[in-house]
């Protein structure tokens, strides 16, 4: 009879440590995101965002070269292992990538540029539409007693001419700040891609550099991690871009078959809001909704399907293959980073907030390893 209570006991003991440490776990990643939360908020009010955000700005040429540098790296070290010199890999690598630029601006860009001011001229037409379908919409509603159809109708209807007159006259200021915006992005590219040629030369030696500044006894350890993160970067940024690739692609061809408005346009779009997890597709999908519902209820149902479709075999595909889950980030994780990089710093925190979430995970988990530090909670 003792020997059953004692069982008894025992697995009720393991049952409510199994949930305490449950408990615990949970409430360390509660504490970390808060903390986190918290911390931003504080650098927020005191603007430093601000003077790093100009910083920031001063070094883009920098960042830009060193991005080339780190994605272009392997390349050239590929190239290496065939017998070809590193200063010819550089050189090499650096005639695809101002190659492959050019033949995007050579063809690309003329028919996305056509593209847009077809749209633009357009944009009148698709207001009228849209406001003879919300007009058609509310009549239904007009044997409800309890709602104004027609005070909601001239307030809907005003609203839209607003959105449309304030569209069409701040038109052309936009168009010229975006030409500007081009302009100086382009002379900034140039400068990053000069500094990204001489990086690329030695970039073999930055990990070693960096490595050097931290005492002797933790340098294994320290180049351990760097190639820890390096790995689990490079695998989420190149499938991230093969992924944004693809459904720009697929998306392009759907929306042509369609005879959706613009389907170069839409398609990028769709691509590069793609990259923003779980919330990103949505994004994408809703200007390319609106317009093919302006154009015919027919095309809006086709849009609304295919991108169902395309984004059905992207998550459990797509994904499948070339990201191969490489952040291993637990889905609540990752849409608290999404929430809380958006709110201080919009779609482009929305952008990195998962690589910085997937870095920062890569070390605790390699400091857990050689310390032990969160024992306690396995």
């Amino acid at each position: 009879m003792k020997d059953k209570e004692t069982k008894f006991d025992t697995e009720k003991l393991n049952e409510t440590i199994s949930l305490t440490n449950k408990i615990l776990k949970i409430s360390l990643i509660l504490i970390i995101a808060l903390g986190t939360y918290v911390i931003l908020a504080v650098l927020r009010q005191i603007k430093l965002f601000n003077i790093l955000g100009k910083i920031v700005k001063l070094l883009t040429p920098v960042i830009i070269g060193l991005l080339i540098a780190w994605l272009f790296n392997p390349f050239v070290k590929w190239l290496q292992k065939h017998k070809i010199k590193r200063v010819f890999g550089v050189i090499i690598s650096y005639v695809l990538l101002v190659g492959g630029i050019a033949l995007f601006l050579g063809t690309l860009l003329p028919i996305l540029y056509n593209e847009i001011v077809d749209f633009a001229e357009t944009i009148p037409t698709l207001f009228d539409k849209i406001k003879d379908w919300l007009d058609n919409f509310l009549d239904r509603f007009s044997g409800v007693e309890s709602i104004d159809i027609e005070a909601t109708k001239q307030s809907v209807m005003k609203n839209i001419e607003n959105f449309g007159s304030d569209l069409t006259n701040d038109l052309p200021q936009t168009i010229v700040n975006v030409f500007k915006s081009v302009i100086t992005g382009m002379g900034t590219f140039i400068v990053g891609l000069v500094i990204g040629f001489f990086f690329l030369l030695g970039f073999d030696n930055v990990s070693d550099t960096l490595v050097s500044f931290l005492p002797k006894k933790h340098r294994p350890n320290g180049k351990e991690l760097l190639e820890k993160l390096d790995t689990s970067l490079r695998n989420f940024v190149t499938g991230q871009l093969l992924d944004a690739l693809l459904i720009c692609v697929v998306s392009c061809i759907a929306f042509y078959f369609i005879g959706l408005k613009s389907p170069i346009l839409f398609a990028i779009f769709c691509g590069i809001t793609n990259i923003i997890p779980y919330i990103g597709p949505y994004i994408g999908a809703v200007p390319a909704v609106i317009v093919g519902f302006a154009m015919s209820p027919t095309i809006g149902m086709l849009v609304i399907i295919s991108i169902v479709i395309i984004q059905f075999i992207e998550g459990n595909f797509i994904q499948a293959v070339i990201i191969s889950k490489t952040t291993k980030l637990n889905p609540i994780t990752i849409i608290s980073g999404l929430l809380v990089f958006g709110h201080f710093w919009g779609i482009l925190g929305m952008l990195i907030s998962t690589p910085v979430i997937a870095s920062i995970k890569t070390i605790i988990v390699f400091i857990d390893e050689k310390t032990d530090w969160f024992n306690f909670i396995d």
